[in-house]
């Protein structure tokens, strides 16, 4: 007929090979397979339900799970199994002879269709894995093969939507099968050979979504039809999809010769997926950024923190506490807990200072030490332990003594190096932690912080209590500056470190106070970092406080708010401007004699003016006769 043509076909299937399929291989590869390169098994449910309406075949959508033996389909989906070969060499895949190796596939799926015409489909995968770059090389075949003689004449018949209703509920409820046939009373049955004979009726399951066009599938089941049953010239074939688009052709086989194969010359084999530049070639994954244990890490540690700005607070900048440089000043049971809540926001830069080595009683308190650390030093231990529990952190220990305040200079070279090396520390970190164990020891650093326009986060700790502020910054306007942890007091401080008992020495506190403080010093941290302009009050996170004390004894905080003091020995202007003029020389005559920072503050004129009034208050105004008894 002048209507008929030659049956054309689409590829059968689309590849998608998730990021967990190609993790299971690595596993596979690392523990398993080792340096067995024949094949193994897959399995992948297909879903001819939901196609893509921009997809022109089914998708072969690879997981995990496609590793699993007994992979269970659910719902509607048609179960497809496969084989991968991964090799161990990537020479090996590049010289692997491709089309003897499909041809192979393709007798295997000729064998097995002639024992049950449903398994003459599969699929292969050839791989290689580099696991040293994640780099991973593949290539899907499906064997879909037809004897070289043949050729399969087609004429469209007119559509039946309600008959072709019929075999899509049929094979939804016979999941296992791809083709079936009616018998002689008109009923949908399994394909049987003898039957179809004389019903001259073969229903394909079909993978394409193209319109009258079937996958190439087709040619498998024609190719053993042709073989099961000789002497059929002319039939009805039925291409059904589980969606729209089922089409029904009139067929007419050009040879009859469909004996089996005994040479590669005997079987026309395609089935190359074609890869995204629509060439016959293998496909390349890079997947180092998914795959390398430390880049995993690094998106795992931060999926609560994105779930977070997703979900809750679509506004919240988690880039800028990624980014900040954070400074701890200490790295004893505060330093410790305030180092795992910075790490739990995403905070990569951590430095901690401290001169102290880990004692016996430490490990209990400091959540990162170990009995074996005794004697080590506390900084660089520190660090460490960080970048054990998350390797890309850029942790690092400096041991390093604070220069004080009211101590004697010992060693004016070494102290003063020192003082540069901690100004040169403050200057190259975003944030600074005081969490140092003395008054004496928190006023240098305070003092640099505010040189420095640094954010200034302090916690200390009493037995039931604790304060955490931030420093008041220079930024502000000075009638809305906020103070810093000296501002409270009328005097310098001084040595409180020598001659200590036992009890002063330690810091006695209840064990919960340091990670209550710890914890609510970094919410600190992140809320103002959040503020786009340093006088407001509240960001996307809520309030920023100036100061909380906390009290165990009824468990309640106050939050306070304090002016920035005009005579405060570490931020008044007064302080900063001598600073600014002596630099070491002014540091140095604070170390001698702490009264000659009040002096400079102007504290001991206040100090003078209060013990007048004093005097003026306690002055016996009697007469001059009377004597005091």
């Amino acid at each position: 007929m002048s209507s008929e043509k030659i049956l054309n076909y689409t590829a059968p299937f689309k590849s998608f090979l998730d990021t967990s399929f190609f993790q299971e291989l690595s596993r596979l590869k690392l523990d398993v397979f080792k340096l067995d390169s024949t094949c193994q098994p897959l399995v992948v449910n297909l879903d001819l339900h939901n196609i893509p309406k921009s997809a022109d075949q089914v998708p072969l959508f690879l997981t995990n799970r496609s590793f699993e033996e007994h992979n269970n389909r659910s719902g509607d989906e048609v179960l497809i199994r496969g084989k991968i070969f991964n090799f161990n060499v990537l020479d090996e895949f590049r010289n692997l002879d491709k089309q003897h190796f499909l041809y192979q596939r393709a007798l295997e799926c000729w064998e097995d269709g002639l024992k049950d015409i449903n398994k003459c489909i599969s699929f292969a995968i050839i791989s290689f894995a580099d696991l040293k770059k994640y780099r991973f090389y593949y290539w899907l075949g499906v064997p879909c093969f037809q004897q070289s003689s043949s050729a399969v004449h087609v004429q469209p018949e007119p559509n039946s939507p309600q008959i072709f209703k019929k075999y899509q509920e049929w094979f939804d409820i016979n999941y296992s099968k791809w083709v079936c046939t009616l018998n002689e009373d008109g009923e949908i049955i399994n394909y049987d050979k003898d039957i179809i004979g004389a019903t001259k009726v073969l229903a394909v399951r079909d993978t394409s979504t193209m319109e009258n066009v079937p996958s190439a599938l087709t040619k498998n089941f024609l190719s053993v039809l042709q073989h099961d049953v000789p002497g059929l010239t002319n039939f009805r074939l039925l291409i059904i999809r589980q969606s729209e688009g089922s089409f029904a052709l009139n067929v007419t086989f050009a040879s009859h010769d469909a004996q089996p194969p005994s040479s590669k010359s005997d079987m026309k084999v395609t089935g190359w997926e074609k890869n995204i530049q629509g060439k016959l070639a293998p496909r390349v994954v890079d997947l180092s950024t998914l795959l390398d244990p430390f880049k995993i890490a690094d998106q795992s540690v931060d999926l609560n923190l994105k779930l977070m700005k997703w979900r809750i607070i679509p506004d919240l900048n988690l880039d800028i506490i990624k980014n900040t440089k954070v400074l701890l000043l200490g790295a004893g049971t505060l330093g410790c807990y305030v180092s795992r809540a910075l790490m739990a926001w995403g905070v990569r830069k951590i430095t901690f200072v401290d001169s102290g080595t880990v004692s016996y009683s430490n490990p209990v308190r400091q959540a990162l030490y170990n009995f074996d650390d005794y004697g080590k030093p506390k900084a660089e231990i520190a660090a460490a332990s960080l970048k054990k529990i998350f390797p890309l952190m850029d942790a690092s220990g400096v041991t390093l003594s604070i220069p004080m305040i009211g101590h004697k200079l010992v060693n004016e070279e070494s102290q003063q190096g020192g003082f540069e090396k901690l100004r040169a520390l403050i200057k190259a970190h975003d944030v600074i932690f005081l969490l140092v164990d003395s008054r004496e020891s928190r006023w240098l650093p305070s003092l640099l912080g505010n040189i420095e326009n640094k954010i200034v986060i302090n916690a200390a700790l009493g037995f039931d209590s604790y304060l955490v502020m931030r420093h008041g910054s220079r930024q502000e306007e000075p009638s809305k500056q906020l103070g810093c942890y000296f501002c409270h007091d009328v005097v310098a401080p001084t040595d409180s470190l020598t001659d200590r008992t036992l009890d002063q020495m330690c810091t006695v506190t209840r064990p919960g106070i340091a990670m209550m403080a710890s914890s609510l010093a970094v919410e600190l941290m992140t809320s103002l970092l959040q503020s786009k302009n340093p006088a407001s009050e509240t960001t996307v996170l809520g309030e920023i406080p100036h100061q909380l004390r906390g009290f165990l004894y009824n468990f309640s905080i106050l939050k306070l708010e304090t002016p920035a003091y005009e005579h405060c020995p570490a931020c008044s202007p007064k302080v900063v401007e001598a600073f600014a003029d002596l630099g070491w020389e002014f540091v140095k005559k604070a170390l001698e004699n702490p009264l000659y920072v009040e002096e400079v503050s102007g504290l001991s004129q206040i100090k003078q003016e209060v013990e007048l009034l004093g005097n003026d208050v306690f002055e016996w105004e009697g007469d001059e006769s009377d004597e005091v008894v």
